[in-house]
């Protein structure tokens, strides 16, 4: 029990100083905007892009890197200065584009590569939109990254310490119901935290609801990540980060979260987020 605690104690370590290095470069873009936010983006997308076809392909990170990772970044200009319809257009071409590449290496392979286009792209425009697009961009995208490293910090302390039943053992044998329990009370404390004091709004608690939704669809993204890995044998999408794997490992929980952040203050005209 002792040794399980210590080595859960030096994995959380190891995470915490991870998210502090990369924390305050994505609080920094949010913050000034253009043309830090893009750039941001785009280096992401572009390592997406390249561990997701290393992935799919057998190791081989091109052609299906370049094709996934270019698409991504016209997809992300497109956005940024022209719109978001011309911007998903894109993502769709870059669909096509990665499975006719594909083909050569299988039909399958080319599936998944083609599928790789909206699983880098969309979360990019989802957070190009959310900071660009709407009133309070600053703010929102503030509370969502929030919510996903209350989540993704407190499901690994929680579900490494108490342990338990495994949340889905064949996909992800280390992660547990206590872990995702712990992940969702963490992001509603600190949600509660940052949309009552940081970002000062006079209705904390439905957004400490929202953040419980968004806490259960990051881990949702954290779990499918795992299940891509976990179908094609690899421990981690690349070794980008030592000791923390690629950029899709870090990001997993964000790629789910963002389009879904997204999709709710669009269906709620910005209702869902009702600052003070």
């Amino acid at each position: 029990m002792a040794l399980s605690v210590r080595i859960a104690g030096q994995g959380l370590v190891r995470r915490i100083l991870s998210s502090l290095v990369l924390a305050p470069l994505a609080l920094v873009a949010v913050y000034y905007g253009t043309p830090w936010l893009e750039l941001m983006l785009v280096l992401a997308a572009a390592q997406m892009a390249r561990e997701w076809s290393s992935l799919c392909d057998d190791g081989r990170a091109m052609p299906g890197g370049l094709v996934l990772g270019i698409g991504a970044v016209i997809a992300i200009a497109l956005g940024s200065r022209v719109g978001m319809p011309e911007a998903l257009l894109a993502v769709v071409a870059t669909a096509v584009i990665g499975l006719v590449v594909g083909w050569q290496r299988g039909r399958t392979t080319a599936i998944w590569i083609g599928a790789g286009a909206p699983v880098v792209a969309l979360p990019c425009l989802a957070f190009l939109w959310l900071r660009f697009g709407t009133e309070d961009g600053i703010r929102i995208c503030f509370w969502l990254l929030a919510a996903v490293w209350a989540t993704d910090i407190a499901a690994y302390a929680v579900g490494r310490t108490v342990g338990g039943p495994k949340l889905w053992p064949q996909v992800s044998p280390k992660k547990t119901w206590s872990g995702l329990i712990g992940g969702v009370i963490a992001a509603g404390i600190v949600v509660g935290y940052v949309t009552g004091w940081l970002l000062e709004s006079d209705r904390t608690v439905s957004l400490i609801v929202f953040g419980f939704i968004i806490a259960v669809v990051a881990q949702a993204g954290d779990l499918a990540e795992s299940a891509v890995k976990r179908h094609f044998g690899a421990k981690d999408a690349s070794n980008l980060i030592p000791g923390h794997g690629g950029v899709l490992d870090r990001v997993d929980g964000l790629i789910s979260a963002a389009p879904a952040v997204a999709i709710a203050v669009w269906l709620t005209g910005g209702g869902v987020f009702p600052w003070k």
